[in-house]
């Protein structure tokens, strides 16, 4: 009596892109479902349960003129760890009784840029640096053991972290991470008022968003590989959401239409978010990116970030704070990332 054949492995792979419902991460979804090495199971992690059924709903659209990608929504709030650690159950236990493909991309892009008047997470945490550091931090460590072996993760910086790329920025104010966690940046933020005092908090949590990709992958055992990504300036994407009512009508509706002119004046690293969500998924799919990791990327170009952003010493700080802040033990990350 012949045997039944064993089902034969899904040829999708499962990606995780946190913030895809509009912006730089709808389009680095878009991207993705142009790859035609093998089609991708994209889950949408976003905090609206409507705009991302939206987001859903466009991308199954654009997918359905040829593409085999699948797309899908899930609940993550990153300015909650209760949120984050319910999203990783999930995910875990899909992958476990195989509802999901292997999990072979992590794309950390939802972000917050501080407002004038500082605000603070579910848990205590300045809001800023709370979503854009400590959520994807706590994210990435729940799911690491859950990844496959070839995975690669993204993590999206900006080069306003960096005052030699950026010199009209407000400059990071490193301070120990207990403290940032808290709202207290370093000596530099010292007289910061209103919106400077919000600019700071930014640029401070882009620096620890390379600071967290460098000592990760100092941690991660070959095969799995991560990298930080700027996406250069994108006028017309949410970032703008807390600014004044006529700031964010020349971010939306002005400074979109120029972006060639902007290029020419300001800097060449302006794009529509078309473009830096694609070079965002390159770093996901690239066959030449195979094995690269802790590197700085500027679009699809390799660069270095800024000087201080290479302290060892102030990246394991982090690393040790965070774990801390985030209730996950040093000895569990350290164990998950050999595994």
């Amino acid at each position: 009596m012949n045997q039944p054949l064993a089902p034969s492995p899904s040829p999708y792979r499962t990606v995780v892109i946190t913030g895809g419902n509009a912006g730089l991460g709808f389009h680095c979804a878009q991207a993705l479902l142009r790859d035609t090495e093998a089609p991708w199971h994209i889950i949408l992690a976003c905090r609206d349960p409507e705009r991302a059924q939206n987001a859903v709903k466009r991308l199954r659209r654009l997918a359905a003129g040829g593409s085999k990608a699948r797309v899908e929504a899930m609940s993550l709030n990153l300015a909650s760890l209760a949120s984050i650690r319910a999203f990783a159950q999930v995910i875990s236990e899909r992958l476990e009784r195989d509802d999901l493909p292997p999990l072979q991309g992590l794309v950390c892009n939802a972000g917050s840029q501080s407002a004038a008047t500082m605000s603070f997470t579910a848990d205590g945490f300045e809001t800023t640096f709370g979503v854009n550091h400590l959520g994807h931090f706590l994210l990435v460590n729940l799911l690491l053991s859950k990844l496959a072996p070839s995975a690669r993760i993204a993590v999206v910086a900006s080069g306003a972290h960096d005052p030699k790329q950026k010199p009209g920025m407000v400059a990071p104010a490193w301070n120990a991470t207990a403290a940032l966690a808290r709202g207290e940046l370093g000596e530099a933020a010292r007289n910061d008022a209103g919106v400077k005092g919000g600019q700071r908090r930014y640029t401070t949590s882009k620096l620890a968003n390379v600071f967290f990709t460098y000592e990760l992958a100092r941690r991660l055992t070959p095969g799995v590989t991560v990298n930080a990504f700027d996406p250069g300036l994108m006028p017309g994407t949410g970032l703008a959401r807390e600014y004044s009512a006529p700031l964010r009508w020349l971010w939306n509706s002005v400074l979109p239409r120029v972006i060639p002119l902007l290029r020419r004046v300001l800097s060449p690293n302006i794009h529509t978010p078309a473009e830096s969500g694609a070079a965002l998924a390159r770093l996901i799919t690239e066959r030449d990116l195979e094995g690269v990791s802790g590197k700085y990327f500027e679009g699809s170009r390799e660069i270095r970030s800024s000087v201080e952003s290479y302290d060892l010493r102030l990246a394991a700080e982090l690393w040790q704070g965070s774990a801390l802040l985030t209730g996950v033990p040093t000895e569990a990350l350290v164990s998950s990332i050999a595994a």
